[in-house]
């Protein structure tokens, strides 16, 4: 599947949830949330690891930028719902997961709401995302051990990117990194109504419900970039 390069970083312009589901069947690889601030941003180390994976539009920056580079059916495809949607296509299966971040109470909770929703779910194994250098290795070698299909980072960025490198090269599964997703999953983060979404607009619903000055400066940076994007400077 072609990519679109902008500003170095690789970015696969999926028109649809399953056609993302369909091109990882069968292939081992690193999903990656892709947001304007992370093409702004880039530098040679995260665009080698973002070019290394599978790098996805989740934000209404990427996806400006594609349309604007000749895709114009691309859309946002959000990890924190992404993530379900390996799950609901593969937990009927043989295949197994394993899961990472969180609190302990976040991740349990995800845990056990999780063999709620999804009956027989295979789950290998799972930790918060409170990682000494000791804990992280240890976490690596189970992953090894364990070989799941699966393995779900919630720890941030660029934190979880860099830990699912370390992972995929003791064993090659699909890694996807996902943020705040159990949080959200749980409930204890709220998202935007569905009809801002669907424009694009959760960004600048999370600043005016949720504010502090990161997310400020993130919303105006991302704001900066389609500008940059607008007039072809990126």
């Amino acid at each position: 599947m072609k990519t679109v390069r902008i500003n170095g970083v690789e970015i696969y312009p999926f028109v649809s949830v399953d056609e993302l589901l369909n091109y990882i069947d069968g292939k081992k690889s690193i999903l990656i949330a892709i947001n304007a601030g992370k093409i702004n941003r880039a530098t040679n180390d995260t665009r080698e690891i973002i070019n290394n994976g599978i790098g996805y539009a989740d934000g209404r920056g990427a996806q400006y930028a594609l349309r604007k580079h000749g895709f114009p059916d691309a859309i946002i495809i959000p990890g924190c719902e992404l993530w379900l949607s390996i799950i609901e296509k593969n937990y009927k299966t043989d295949k197994s997961f394993y899961f990472v971040g969180g609190k302990e109470e976040v991740i349990e909770k995800t845990i056990e709401k999780l063999r709620s929703d999804y009956p027989g779910i295979n789950i290998l194994g799972y930790r918060n995302g409170y990682l000494s250098e000791n804990d992280e290795e240890i976490l690596i070698n189970e992953i090894a051990e364990k070989k799941p299909d699966f393995v779900f980072v919630a720890m941030g960025s660029p934190k979880q990117e860099l830990l699912m490198c370390k992972m995929y090269q003791k064993h090659q599964a699909i890694y996807q990194g996902l943020g705040g997703s159990f949080d959200i999953y749980v409930g204890n983060l709220k998202r935007a109504p569905e009809w801002l979404r669907k424009r694009g607009l959760e960004g600048p619903y999370r600043v005016i419900t949720d504010f502090n000055k990161a997310r400020f400066n993130r919303f105006v940076n991302d704001f900066s970039f389609m500008v940059k994007v607008f007039f072809n400077k990126i």
